[in-house]
């Protein structure tokens, strides 16, 4: 797939895609398309994510991916219409499985992911949020884990916001199910900025293409030297860290941006 290609399967059509790819340069994007339904989470839409995800994964050409939403939601998680269409442990099981797979997915993937937030984003569309590697919400986004309102603890959501948030403000969300605005989700660390809504796609595509100018062997070996040492104990990390760091040091990229540095000159990526 080149810089200038989109997906190589069939045009994805408004009305039938719940999920559209475009890739402009080295950006990609996945754009939820069910607006009406407020770009639940269903079993389609999950499929449709962990597909692409697959695809993106083996694309060198794809340097950092945006994950953005048409409509007024973001995404507000699992479709409930869905879920209480097939009351049955099996789906259930299947279902969260299905959605804790593609949550992981986005911090296995070798290209940081963006998360481009307007509207509401609940649940599960908090949860990604949390999950994504960096986020930018518009003034107007705001954010909850409402499951409790409905009876339903926000378990799986808990995981993700647990991991990006302080435990006391991730538990106040679980617990109340009160919405949070887009400048306090920037405070308590949910997303990276707030900026004003008719800003949110220039200020996200700027951020992709910053990272996107990179060096993507450096990126990709940070991505996952990052996400390895984090859970690890202090020796283990600065250890692992330290022999990433070498390979970085001894790698086509890493020595000519020494070289480039010495040099005083732009480095030349591979």
């Amino acid at each position: 797939m080149s810089d200038a290609q989109t997906d190589s399967r069939a045009p994805a059509t408004d009305s039938t895609s719940p999920v559209v790819f475009s890739n402009q340069g080295r950006v990609a994007t996945l754009e939820f398309n069910k607006p009406t339904k407020f770009n639940t989470l269903s079993e389609e839409t999950l499929d449709a994510l962990l597909s692409y995800f697959d695809e993106i994964a083996n694309n060198p050409e794809i340097a950092v991916v945006i994950i953005a939403a048409r409509g007024k939601a973001f995404c507000t998680g699992h479709d409930m219409k869905e879920m209480h269409a097939n009351r049955e442990q099996g789906f259930y099981e299947r279902l969260l499985a299905k959605c804790s797979t593609m949550m992981q997915q986005i911090s296995q993937l070798p290209q940081p992911v963006i998360a481009q937030v307007q509207g509401i984003a609940t649940a599960a569309g908090c949860q990604l949020v949390a999950s994504c590697d960096l986020a930018i919400a518009g003034h107007s986004a705001s954010f909850a884990t409402s499951g409790i309102n409905n009876g339903l603890f926000c378990a799986t959501p808990g995981v993700a916001l647990g991991r990006a948030v302080s435990r006391k403000h991730a538990l106040e969300m679980l617990f109340t199910g009160d919405f949070i605005s887009a400048d306090r989700a920037a405070e308590i660390g949910l997303i990276n900025r707030a900026v004003a809504d008719t800003d949110l796609e220039a200020e996200t595509k700027a951020l992709a293409a910053k990272i996107a100018e990179k060096s993507r062997y450096a990126i990709r070996l940070g991505k996952r030297s990052y996400y390895k040492q984090i859970n690890e104990d202090l020796p283990t990390a600065y250890a692992s860290a330290s022999a990433d760091l070498v390979d970085n040091l001894l790698a086509t990229d890493g020595v000519e941006g020494v070289n480039a540095f010495i040099e005083k000159r732009s480095p030349e990526w591979e």
